[in-house]
């Protein structure tokens, strides 16, 4: 089965929206994190290792010289020729305006690049920050707030050093709101003391808060972290694959159909992922979710609005 049959995807809603494949391209600003400086906390999150998202490592190429080479391996990968710039390593509202302003310029000034989409932290976003953003909106780009919640749960966020509350995220999500700026909000399966229940819940709380987008990661554990010593004290037991498949389709199919999702899996590079294994094979895991879609015979909002809604 076709992902795009059973789930409204990103890919999906950009080609309707655009009548091309658009793809992302994440790149790394240079940015660090008030969680990790000192502002907000020190030594980040306790399963935060940036390697594992940051395809440049510490000392990225000039921004534009990062998205043609990105550009280079989408085209040869997917043919898409529409892109936008991802800004994913660390918190990337982290600066004055105007540092962000020139930034966001030069990905933006990019050929082919339509838009931008920004990762930060729900307590790192002023209003001079979402202000720079409705410009974007209103001079045509596409434009989306990545905002990294991962549990509504003041309790679990506490217990992984995130640094922030939920309270944060909904102050974030309405300031958004106010100025028509679309949110993804990244939500973590598997955090410590977490079970099925408890994702329900916060995907509940996301929705009601007024989300347009979603995406869904499996906690998992890398090198050079401090879940890495609680899970080696026997103090953390990741999520099996089949538990991971299970509770992303029953989020899914729990989630309305106007809601995008931005990606259904996370992955760790197998040089530095030491558990579990399987996340560092995302097809395996999209096949299956695929698969767990068509035998269930459901899809996206099928626990809670019924019918399939959206127009591809």
């Amino acid at each position: 089965m076709n992902l795009t049959d059973c789930i409204n995807t990103f890919g999906g809603a950009m080609k309707a929206k655009y009548g091309e494949a658009v793809h992302k391209l994440a790149i790394d600003a240079s940015f660090t994190c008030p969680n990790r400086d000192g502002s907000k906390g020190i030594g980040g999150c306790t399963f935060c290792n940036n390697n594992s998202f940051s395809p440049n490592g510490r000392k990225p190429a000039p921004i534009p010289e990062q998205i043609a080479a990105g550009q280079v391996v989408i085209r040869k990968r997917t043919g898409a020729r529409k892109y936008i710039a991802y800004f994913q390593a660390y918190t990337n509202t982290y600066a004055e305006s105007e540092i962000l302003k020139a930034l966001y310029d030069h990905a933006l000034a990019c050929k082919d690049v339509i838009g931008i989409s920004i990762g930060t932290r729900p307590d790192c976003v002023p209003a001079s920050v979402m202000d720079l953003l409705e410009r974007y909106i209103n001079d045509g780009y596409e434009v989306w707030l990545e905002l990294g919640l991962q549990s509504s749960f003041n309790n679990t966020l506490d217990s992984v050093n995130r640094g922030h509350s939920y309270e944060d995220y909904l102050l974030a999500v309405k300031a958004a709101r106010k100025r028509g700026i679309p949110v993804c909000t990244h939500l973590i399966m598997g955090l410590p003391g977490e079970d099925l229940s408890h994702n329900k819940i916060t995907l509940q709380r996301v929705i009601d808060a007024g989300v347009d987008g979603l995406k869904l990661h499996p906690l998992h554990v890398i090198k050079g972290t401090q879940l890495a010593n609680q899970w080696r004290r026997g103090e953390y037991q990741p999520m099996s694959f089949d538990q991971y498949i299970n509770t992303a389709v029953e989020l899914i199919e729990h989630t309305p159909a106007n809601i995008v999702f931005h990606r259904l899996t996370g992955t760790a590079n197998a040089s530095i992922l030491l558990t579990p294994e399987w996340c560092n094979k995302k097809w395996s895991v999209l096949n299956r979710i695929g698969r767990e879609f068509k035998s269930r015979g459901s899809h996206q909002g099928f626990a809670c609005c019924g019918e399939r809604v959206w127009q591809y």
